[in-house]
């Protein structure tokens, strides 16, 4: 998104990105150096509380944020605060109940479920794409859209496997709640990949939604 985003706004603009993991700024900060970015600047923050100053942005964009937070709400009031009279919020988000894995098979629907009970435990709303319009609606947004796409990924693209790799990264939550053991996590994502390995499997991680609103100028 940083480089879409300077490309967008050209030499006359400015794009800030924020993040909360200090080793996810370098890694941001790397990109922008190595990409000749010199429209990016990079700044540590919880996109919950910005400190960043109201009202100057054009565009306030999130990726695949609200997902992992209790509180959309006042992420989305966030987002509208730091945007401009007149600009832009956009979000995309997924709605990760809407998952397909064709044929079906066992371990697939084994992980999914593990995934969203972690979701569960942490007040997270895997059912986020769907909400951001009435969420943009209640923050006071104008001149809302929204759409929707599903992308069956093939064999060897890297987010065929989306769902099994957050499981995996999810490991110490699961095995640290009880939502399983070490032997059941190993079997269920050996036989998943496995079964993601056929090209023949069609495979669609999660239906992503698109939703934009305007902030009002008076």
């Amino acid at each position: 998104m940083l480089g879409l985003l300077a490309d967008r706004v050209g030499t006359a603009g400015q794009v800030t990105g924020l993040e909360l993991n200090p080793a996810n700024v370098a890694l941001a900060r790397t990109f922008a150096d190595e990409h000749g970015l010199a429209n990016v600047n990079v700044v540590q923050g919880d996109a919950r509380h910005t400190g960043l100053p109201p009202s100057v942005f054009g565009l306030v964009h999130a990726r695949t944020l609200l997902i992992n937070i209790p509180d959309p709400a006042g992420e989305v009031a966030e987002m509208v605060r730091l945007v401009r009279p007149g600009g832009w919020v956009a979000a995309l988000e997924p709605d990760v109940v809407l998952t397909l894995c064709y044929p079906p098979h066992p371990a697939w629907d084994w992980l999914v479920q593990a995934f969203l009970r972690v979701h569960d435990q942490d007040s997270a709303d895997p059912f986020i794409g769907r909400r951001l319009p009435e969420l943009f609606r209640q923050a006071g947004l104008i001149d809302i859209g929204v759409e929707a796409k599903a992308d069956i990924y093939p064999a060897g693209h890297s987010r065929r496997t989306l769902r099994i790799d957050l499981v995996r990264s999810m490991r110490p939550k699961i095995l640290q709640r009880g939502i399983a053991d070490e032997r059941e996590l190993d079997e269920a994502e050996h036989a998943a990949r496995e079964h993601l390995d056929d090209p023949r499997t069609l495979v669609m991680p999660h239906l992503l939604f698109l939703a934009w609103g305007r902030k009002p100028t008076a």
